[in-house]
């Protein structure tokens, strides 16, 4: 097990999605967000079956900064009720590994 997650969160727009990948990325809460475009969804909302069109973020990112994550992106996002949902990473390549390790670090820590 690493100490590496996968967060996935949607959103209503592909401008939106950029919005909020940019700000992962630019404030090195994420090495990486993956920008999906039009996947099809299906949920319960306030009692009724909804059915969007939505674009899927998934951000590569570690442990310890999911909590700072999830509340930049609560704060960023134009939903009531943002996706927010981290999923272990059990094993990588140590280069892949190690590059998120770099990027993830603060300006100080890049050469």
């Amino acid at each position: 097990m690493t100490n590496k997650i996968v967060v996935l969160t949607t959103c209503g727009s592909a401008e939106e999605g950029e919005t909020l990948a940019r700000k992962l990325v630019e404030s090195r809460m994420a090495a990486c967000v993956n920008l999906i475009p039009q996947i099809r969804s299906f949920y319960r909302w306030q009692g009724k079956v909804e059915d969007a069109t939505e674009w899927l973020l998934v951000v590569k990112t570690t442990r310890d900064k999911f909590e700072e994550l999830g509340m930049i992106l609560e704060a960023a996002h134009s939903y009531e009720l943002p996706e927010v949902l981290a999923l272990p990473v059990v094993a990588g390549s140590p280069t892949y590994l190690a590059w998120l390790d770099r990027e993830l670090g603060s300006d100080a820590d890049i050469e």
